[in-house]
């Protein structure tokens, strides 16, 4: 209940003497009862403060105890007269210089009928809080039933709280839109933060140039398990503010949302033997009509160019959470299907566009801030038939093979980038890479750790702005005499003339085997 209504119970005759800021629009948080000076240390914030100012002996007391409940966020003391027989001035005067309400409780009022009355009022919202979900379970139920979308159910929430619903997914994907979708800024914010929140729900807020708006997280379904493969529901605003009522919507649809999502995974399970059949026709050359009928049976547009995408994820657990993760990203790039390939890799047949790779890019980008220990690898071929399967399918498993030599938690090679020096470092086993830079740089990175003095770094950047000094000293923000005595001192330690064509690749070639 609101502190404004227990001041309008006419049974308990509270008299209103200061009232702070928003205090009486305010839910009564806890109600604590205590007579000792200093209670601060036993308060936590929102509280009303029941006293009978036992603790009163003099003037500059009432500072003290206002003082120290203030400090620790309570914001109501109610007031017996029974002590002293009426409110001391001083206690007034302390309340109004810290902002806090001051309420007069009539001698003949026991502090239990306070605390009774506010019980009792707290339990019969309780009841109508659960009678209101019942119906509103009810009815999204039956709307399921009678055939409602995802999308028409969370529409109904948003102007019910007021806040509009989305449903995303930790790659960016939106399965319930909202009236529009994020721009691409928040959903890094959104996705990132859902990642690594410690507890549910959490607070996602916007980058300041997409609107620095404050977005509530809540996760589709009690036992969520994994958030990799979770759906989330993301909700204009801080749900911190909201009434319970509203919060209890929230979660109901989350539960609906838990149903919906099995019933589209049962779907995309059913699938998955006829993707498995037209990968397996692909490997096994399989004439072209054939393969082409499996694929439109999966769900594809086999008439139309594609892309095949080849992905592996390593040291986090099934592989099942790897087959969701790609399905999931193929399903924003359109009619998409995936299957499991040999050696445990997951292959995808994707609708081709020239934005293909950045799309991948970034929403297996997304996927690092929750990936811990393990690393996920793409390989992207270039544009083809269906009568050329076979082909991309080896250029995608090649591609990923060179991403397997990147370092970073996702790394995405598109079969264009094979054809650059990636092609030769992906196809080199780990151990010969790192003798190979070890024995190029090995006394530059020694001297790193020694000294710290940034070597290694100076020597990528000034590779990266070909070899240009004057480029090299803006971009790292130093002196050119400092970037050419690093440069100098790299050489002294490498044994390599950097004026020269073979040592700079030599050089290059090892910062990149690093």
């Amino acid at each position: 209940m609101l502190l404004a209504e227990l001041l309008d119970a006419p049974e308990l005759g509270l008299r209103l003497m200061h009232s702070a800021g928003g205090t009486l629009d305010r839910p009564i948080g806890r109600l604590v009862t205590t007579d000792l000076l200093e209670p601060g240390r036993y308060l936590s914030g929102g509280e009303v403060v029941l006293t009978g100012l036992v603790w009163r002996r003099q003037a500059a007391d009432s500072e003290v105890f206002v003082a120290s409940m203030a400090g620790r966020g309570a914001t109501t003391i109610l007031a017996g007269k029974a002590q002293l027989g009426d409110v001391p001035a001083d206690l007034l005067e302390a309340c109004r210089r810290h902002d806090v309400t001051l309420v007069e409780v009539p001698i003949e009022v026991a502090f239990a009928d306070v605390t009774e009355y506010v019980a009792a009022a707290g339990s019969a919202e309780t009841g109508a809080r659960l009678s209101a979900s019942l119906v509103r379970q009810r009815q999204l139920l039956s709307s399921i039933a009678a055939g409602r979308s995802l999308d028409e159910l969370a529409a109904r929430i948003s102007a019910e709280i007021g806040h509009d619903c989305r449903v995303l997914t930790p790659t960016g994907r939106h399965v319930v839109p909202g009236p529009s979708e994020l721009d691409a800024e928040t959903v890094d914010a959104v996705t990132r933060r859902f990642l690594t929140a410690d507890r549910m729900p959490a607070v996602a807020v916007a980058p300041k140039e997409a609107g620095g708006s404050p977005y509530s997280l809540f996760p589709v379904g009690s036992g969520f398990g994994n958030r990799l493969t979770a759906w989330v529901l993301v909700i204009d605003g801080d749900h911190t503010t909201w009434s319970r009522d509203h919060v209890e919507a929230v979660h109901e649809l989350s539960a609906i949302a838990a149903l919906d999502r099995a019933r589209r995974d049962e779907g995309r399970r059913a699938l998955r033997p006829l993707v498995a059949d037209a990968l397996a026709l692909v490997e096994s050359g399989a004439p072209q009509a054939e393969v082409a009928a499996r694929l439109r049976q999966a769900g594809a547009h086999s008439e139309r160019p594609m892309v095949v995408a080849v992905t592996e994820l390593r040291e986090d657990g099934p592989g099942e959470v790897a087959l969701s993760l790609l399905e999931d990203v193929a399903l924003t790039v359109g009619p998409a299907v995936v299957a499991s390939g040999r050696d445990d890799l997951l292959v995808a047949f994707l609708p081709f566009t020239p934005e293909l790779p950045e799309q991948l890019r970034r929403a297996f980008g997304r996927l690092a801030p929750g990936l811990n220990r393990a690393r996920l690898t793409v390989g992207i071929s270039g544009e083809t038939s269906i009568d050329a399967l076979a082909g991309a399918l080896e250029e995608a498993r090649f591609a990923q093979r060179a991403a397997r030599a990147a370092r970073a938690p996702v790394s995405v090679v598109t079969s264009d980038e094979v054809a650059s020096h990636v092609l030769l470092l992906g196809t080199l086993p780990d151990d010969v890479r790192r003798t190979y830079s070890n024995r190029v740089l090995g006394a530059v990175l020694d001297h790193d750790r020694r000294t710290h003095a940034d070597l290694l770094m100076t020597l990528q950047a000034f590779l990266a702005c070909s070899c240009s000094w004057t480029r090299t000293a803006e971009y790292l923000h130093l002196h050119v005499n400092t970037v050419r005595y690093r440069i100098e001192r790299v050489e002294q330690l490498t044994g390599r003339d950097l004026s020269t064509l073979e040592d700079r690749v030599d050089v290059f070639l090892a910062c990149k085997s690093l």
